[in-house]
This record gives C-alpha cells, structure tokens and sequence, in this order.
C-alpha cells in the first residue's frame, strides 16, 4: 500500500480500528488528518504518527453538534488543498441507549445525529475538495446491524431503544452511501460502505458489555481494503461485510426511501 501524496481526513481516529487505519495509513505515506473529541488522546496518536516519520494534524469536533461539524469543514477547507480519502468512521454504540431517548445539541435522536447526519453534512461540504483530487474515495464505516427506517418517526420518539437508534442510523449511512454513488457516477469519486468486523474488541464494544471476538486489526483491514485497495478503483455503490462483498437491508435498494431520506437529511443539515 503506498499513500504518498494523499491527503486521508479519518473522524473518529484517536481510539479503536480509527486509530489504527489512521497509523497503518500514516506508514504507507499518507498525510493523515485525525478527528476526535479527546485532545490529549488526538495529541498522542500525532506524536507517535511524526515519531515514525508520518505526517499528521488534528482537529477536534463534537459531531453531535452540526454546528462543530461545519466549523470542522471550515478548517479542512481552508488548510488543505485536496482531499483524497474521506473516511466517516466516528460513532457511538448502543451503550446509555437503555437509559432513555438521547438527543443531539440540535435536538435530534443521538446516534441518528452523530452517526449519520454528522458524516452527510460533512461530506456534502467537503466534495468540493475530493473532486479536487480525483480519484478520489468516500468510505463509510457502518455495521451489519441495520434496521429500517420508519419515516413517521425518524427521531425514535416511539418504542425507543439505543439498539434500534444504532441499528437505524448504520442503515442510514448505507443509503447515503448508495445514494451518493449514483449521483457520482463517472465523476472519479467512489463512495462505498462496510461492516469492518463484528464485535471488534474496541471501547464501544466494552461500553455496551460485549465480548470481542474480532480483532481492531482485522476491522482495520476491511476499512483500508475500501479506502485504499487496488482491486477496489474505480468500484462505487458497493456494501462489504469484512473483506467480502454483501448486501445490505432490503430498504437500502428502495429508491423512494433513499430519496425520502436524503430530502429529510437536507432540510436537517441546513442543505436545503
């Protein structure tokens, strides 16, 4: 794998399989742009990155705030160039979903806001940048818990559960995905989506009182295989499971719903 020359922006990179695509990205060459909310941990991770030779930055953003999202946008935009791979990876598990309905700084369903809207805003904002650096790859970091979405009541303020909010915001992501590969098409930027691996032993696995029973290595690899693959150029729209291609939910192929959502997604990110 080699990344020289290529600007890689990775949310959610100072802990768990983040951490380590950013460090595997980081020794095959790339300049690495690391997201967190941690300070001290983003300040660490940049610190072993130039330790090695790497080169890498961080910014800090709270993605349950859409404001702090564009701020983030703001700050790439302004001091990078091109932007070759975009990884939204950053999320929050099921964990303190059993404690009740939680809701953004917005005041929308929590794991919808952080897992799903944080990461359409932020790539509508930034494909000006990647179609500065075509070929250019969009990969979202889902999971193969997915459930539909109902569409009178997005925000889960009926029948709440935080397994049922996680399950809906990952489907969410995978039709985001599949809707920005069409409207991509032939333009040079592909946009693909994954489960990296099931259980990874990573700190939202541990909060939600999970064994792992996978390896940050093996998500790691599943991630790279989409964000940089050679086998994986020019190939959008697609949804793997580890390092084999699978399929989604049923409603991720149910053009209506896509469009049902990305109208929706508009009007809440201030696109509209």
């Amino acid at each position: 794998m080699d990344m020289s020359g290529k600007t890689v922006l990775i949310t959610g990179s100072t802990d768990g399989v983040g951490r380590r695509v950013a460090e595997r990205l980081a020794a095959a060459g790339a300049r690495l742009i690391v997201h967190g909310r941690d300070k001290t941990r983003a300040e660490e991770l940049i610190s072993r990155i130039q330790d090695k030779g790497g080169k890498a930055a961080y910014y800090l953003a709270d993605l349950s705030s859409l404001e702090e999202v564009r701020t983030l946008a703001d700050a790439i935009e302004r001091d990078y160039g091109r932007l070759d791979v975009l990884i939204n990876n950053a999320g929050i598990g099921t964990s303190g979903g059993d404690a009740g309905r939680q809701v953004s700084r917005d005041g929308y369903e929590l794991r919808f806001a952080v897992n799903y809207l944080a990461g359409f805003l932020l790539t509508r904002r930034l494909l000006p940048l990647l179609k500065a650096s075509i070929p250019a790859r969009i990969v979202n970091v889902s999971s193969v818990g997915q459930q539909a979405i109902d569409f009178s009541d997005v925000m889960l303020t009926r029948g709440y559960s935080g397994v049922r909010a996680y399950c809906q915001s990952k489907l969410a992501q995978i039709m985001f995905t599949f809707d920005l590969a069409e409207e991509l098409a032939g333009s040079g930027i592909t946009a693909n989506c994954l489960h990296p691996a099931t259980y990874m032993d990573t700190t939202m696995v541990r909060q939600a009182g999970v064994a792992p029973i996978s390896s940050v290595e093996q998500g790691a690899d599943a991630i790279l295989n989409l964000a940089a693959g050679t086998a994986l150029e020019g190939h959008t729209g697609l949804y793997y499971d580890g390092l084999r291609p699978s399929r989604a939910s049923a409603q991720a192929y149910d053009a209506t719903a896509r469009q049902r959502l990305r109208t929706l997604s508009q009007s809440l990110a201030g696109l509209a």
